[in-house]
């Protein structure tokens, strides 16, 4: 999952796959859901970011540590 924020439109995107979008829906004002050729959500979009989420705060939960690399020493 990447999360993706441009302070100049005030656009957050929220992908939750690796896969290309081929159809777009707005689900609700502003909030745009991406889907593959599945028919999955790949991605969703959202207007006014800031207004929508508290961007001052992102935490990672429940990420498995082996997936963290450790830094050479």
């Amino acid at each position: 999952m990447e999360i993706q924020y441009d302070s100049d439109s005030d656009m957050l995107y929220v992908g939750l796959r690796s896969r290309p979008s081929v159809e777009s829906e707005e689900v609700a004002p502003g909030i745009v859901f991406d889907f593959d050729e599945s028919n999955n959500v790949v991605g969703i979009e959202i207007t006014d970011g800031s207004k929508i989420a508290d961007l001052t705060r992102l935490e990672v939960q429940g990420l498995a540590t082996a997936l963290l690399k450790q830094p050479a020493q």
